[in-house]
């Protein structure tokens, strides 16, 4: 077990959820589920059987959702950055974590599942176009980063060699 894990707290979806986020990411698993009983209702308000904790991982961390009612919704404080080598692996997380979710005010890779979990998805080679010693050159991939909502590799490219 890892020393820190990470937990992401859903109204009543835990389980939806993690069985979604399992399916996207080819290494991946569900773990132990723990679920509501009658005690404590009064307090809990889940239905018995409800899934209460659902540990899982992905690409080898450890995550655990906890369905503990609607007091606390995700934001873009916390969010996940997956890095991919090649557009296409850009493509498939882009388009499965995006499927349902909110687009509209994203910009530089960041979308919003249908979970409200924010997450930025990248090509690797974005750090190395921004940290060009040239400064011209790194200054025009921020340009154009700035205006994609999904990244496009070769745009970022075309960008830093014009």
């Amino acid at each position: 077990m890892e020393k820190i894990t990470t937990n992401l707290w859903f109204d009543t979806e835990a389980e939806e959820a993690v069985t979604f986020y399992t399916s996207v990411f080819k290494n991946s698993r569900i773990g132990k589920i723990s679920r509501y009983g009658k005690e404590g209702f009064e307090f809990h308000k889940q239905t018995e059987g409800t899934a209460m904790i659902v540990e899982f991982e992905l690409e080898g961390r450890s995550f655990t959702a906890l369905n503990a009612g609607p007091n606390f919704k995700f934001n873009e404080a916390i969010s996940f950055i997956i890095h991919c080598e090649t557009q296409a692996e850009l493509d498939y997380y882009w388009d499965k974590l995006s499927e349902g979710g909110d687009l509209n005010a994203q910009q530089c890779g960041w979308l919003k599942d249908k979970y409200g979990l924010s997450w930025q998805v990248i090509p690797q080679a974005l750090a190395t176009l921004m940290s060009s010693s040239d400064r011209e050159k790194s200054q025009k991939v921020m340009n154009a980063l700035l205006a994609m909502k999904k990244i496009i590799i070769q745009d970022l490219e075309n960008a830093f060699n014009s």
